[in-house]
């Protein structure tokens, strides 16, 4: 299987040639399903089943068994986040080091060239921003970089997190998920525990395996040979 990330025009152009399982960053559900729709139409254009392609955005999970206690967890994570850790994660995914302009100096052209990381990270900042040259604390704002707002929340009882998991995959924003931890250790029980059993419920997530292989598992068709030379 060939499992593909990136959402730069060249990360989506190979991921509509040549992936399987592609992992994304989306902010909303209505930039998901915008793009979404526009990755599904590439893959047709490319000449293969859009069907046989899944595309799984990144989410954040914190879920309780009271709302209360799901809230308070989601806040006491929040204030754990520092300025600090964002710059670096930001220097490590964009290949760049941030420490060379002040907080709030603009980057130049020649810094913005030379981030050559993610740069779908780096596009989506000097968008959302409406900067041609945004500032370190921009990327900081709008990516939320080492922060629990860099991806899609859902927060509460394990009902409340079916239920925006259930709106984003029934409503055609994604194939499904790829649920990172806002913490470790628990972050991955905590979902197991409380989530799957109602995601099961519904009839949104199996009880039991269907294959030996990954592929088997998530429906896909078997790959055919190709002549890797000509392609």
């Amino acid at each position: 299987m060939i499992i593909q990330a990136g959402q730069s025009g060249r990360g989506r152009r190979f991921a509509a040639r040549w992936g399987e399982l592609i992992f994304t960053i989306f902010p909303n559900r209505e930039v998901a399903r915008q793009a979404y729709r526009e990755f599904k139409d590439d893959v047709a254009r490319a000449g293969r089943d859009p069907q046989a392609v899944m595309l799984t955005p990144a989410v954040y999970c914190v879920v309780g068994e009271t709302r209360t206690v799901a809230e308070d967890r989601a806040a006491y994570i929040a204030d754990l986040a520092h300025p600090l850790d964002a710059l670096v994660l930001l220097s490590e995914v964009l290949n760049f080091d941030f420490a060379v302009r002040g907080l709030d100096e603009p980057f130049t052209d020649a810094d913005l060239v030379a981030m050559s990381g993610l740069q779908a990270v780096r596009d989506r900042v000097v968008h959302v921003s409406g900067k041609a040259h945004p500032t370190p604390r921009d990327f900081i704002e709008v990516s939320g970089r080492g922060t629990v707002r860099e991806l899609p929340r859902f927060v509460g009882m394990p009902a409340d997190v079916a239920d925006g998991l259930e709106e984003w995959f029934t409503t055609e924003a994604c194939d499904g998920f790829v649920v990172a931890a806002t913490h470790m250790p628990g972050a991955y029980d905590d979902f197991v525990r409380l989530v799957v059993p109602e995601l099961q419920r519904r009839g949104l997530f199996h009880r039991e395996y269907t294959g030996a292989t990954l592929r088997e598992n998530l429906g896909l068709p078997r790959a055919r040979r190709r002549d890797w030379a000509k392609e």
